[in-house]
């Protein structure tokens, strides 16, 4: 990874060889190995052979304000006082706002230094269509700029900003941001359908989610023996990853399964709360919080649990998973998974019913899809490597990659 912008900050439209995207963003790696989300910089820096890539995203403490990240040109405006910046990372805005209410004083700073800091790097840089991820805030921003600067822009909803953002108003800006756009993506087919229901009917969504390193970086290892009785769970600690179930499944498991144990790798706002959760149930021996794990780090987890177990849930303000990327990370890895059920899994789990997708509120029921798992381990190995076999096919990046590409080029055309 290389530092400094590289490019002459007044390159013009002639000396260009490639269209460029602007693309706008809330959660970007702060920082090379960060632990945050990086399906965005993943998708960005794939779209280099076609495209060049400027991302405006939010600044944090210790991140550069202007840098190349594998190609990719990021520009990080502030939107408060430095250590007031908070209103992104460690979980995500809606988390954050729910947490600490006095951070609503952030949105309006956050919204508009991110229109004011885009605005001003197209005017000296020129761009030919903007990319924004999230309906709300960046699509709201992206509408802005098209409007203002007469540029095409497409927008990709990544589940928690059209499910989690509830309300006439806010129902409303959706539904505008996404009428205004040359192209929507979404990522699964419950979040099309979504759209339909709140009133976007008459865009034509492409349902393309975000990908995997599917063929290098998270792929089987047969050499590797897994264990008998380890569980395994990825992800931010939110309530929509429905942990306190699992602990709650965990608890009745061991009583049949001595051995048995949950490794959690991941951090967030509901690390306490879980973490006294445990010690209430007396399960302090048998739960290891690892924290946050790089993703270089996440195959060697896979390869060796048992399952991994995904108890998505629906929180109190609607908010559900898309399409997870830790799912389709396990399943490239040959891991059995257990995951509760959410509608946009049928993307990559199929529309029948099975043993491995159940309601995770109900422990005996969550317990018993465990349970199944560890006592047939072949069965649910092969179930899983027929569904690694649907997501080489699918969900590897340099298909996605491919399919983002040909939407943004479809946006360019409506210039």
């Amino acid at each position: 990874m290389t530092t400094g912008v590289q490019e002459p900050m007044a390159a013009t439209r002639g000396q260009r060889k490639k269209p460029r995207v602007f693309v706008l963003a809330s959660t970007y790696p702060r920082w090379p190995g960060d632990h945050e989300p990086s399906f965005v910089h993943e998708l960005c820096r794939r779209l280099l052979d076609r495209f060049d890539v400027t991302v405006v995203t939010s600044h944090v403490q210790d991140a550069a304000r202007e840098e190349t990240m594998d190609g990719v040109d990021v520009l990080r405006y502030r939107y408060a006082p430095e250590s007031w910046q908070t209103l992104v990372y460690g979980g995500g805005i809606a988390v954050n706002l729910r947490r600490s209410p006095w951070k609503y004083l952030l949105v309006p700073g956050f919204i508009l230094m991110q229109y004011l800091a885009a605005r001003t790097a197209i005017r000296r840089r020129g761009a030919d269509v903007v990319h924004a991820h999230w309906l709300i805030p960046q699509g709201t921003v992206a509408a802005c700029l098209g409007r203002r600067l007469r540029i095409p822009f497409v927008v990709t909803s990544h589940g928690g900003d059209l499910f989690g953002l509830r309300g006439r108003a806010l129902t409303a800006m959706k539904r505008d941001v996404a009428e205004r756009a040359a192209g929507v993506t979404v990522v699964s087919q419950a979040m099309s359908d979504e759209l339909a229901h709140i009133g976007v009917s008459t865009v034509a969504v492409d349902v393309i989610p975000m990908g995997v390193d599917l063929k290098t970086r998270f792929a089987a290892d047969a050499r590797i023996a897994r264990s008998a009785d380890e569980l395994l769970f990825v992800g931010r600690l939110v309530a929509k990853k429905g942990l306190p179930n699992l602990l709650g499944a965990l608890a009745l498991l061991v009583r049949d399964r001595p051995a048995c144990r949950l490794t959690i790798a991941g951090f967030g706002p509901e690390e306490q709360a879980l973490r006294r959760q445990v010690e209430r149930l007396g399960l302090a021996d048998r739960v290891t919080f690892l924290g946050p794990v790089q993703q270089q780090d996440l195959p060697a987890l896979y390869r060796r649990a048992a399952l991994l177990a995904a108890p998505f849930v629906r929180d109190a303000s609607g908010n559900q998973e898309g399409l997870p990327v830790v799912l389709m990370e396990a399943i490239a890895c040959g891991c059995p998974v257990v995951v509760g059920q959410v509608a946009g899994l049928a993307d990559l789990l199929g529309p029948e019913p099975t043993r491995y997708c159940v309601d995770p509120t109900d422990a005996q029921k969550l317990a018993a899809a465990i349970a199944h798992v560890l006592d047939h381990p072949d069965e649910a190995s092969a179930w899983v490597e027929r569904k690694r076999q649907y997501a080489l096919s699918q969900f590897d990046w340099d298909v996605i990659a491919s399919r983002y590409g040909d939407v943004l080029e479809r946006a360019l055309s409506t210039r």
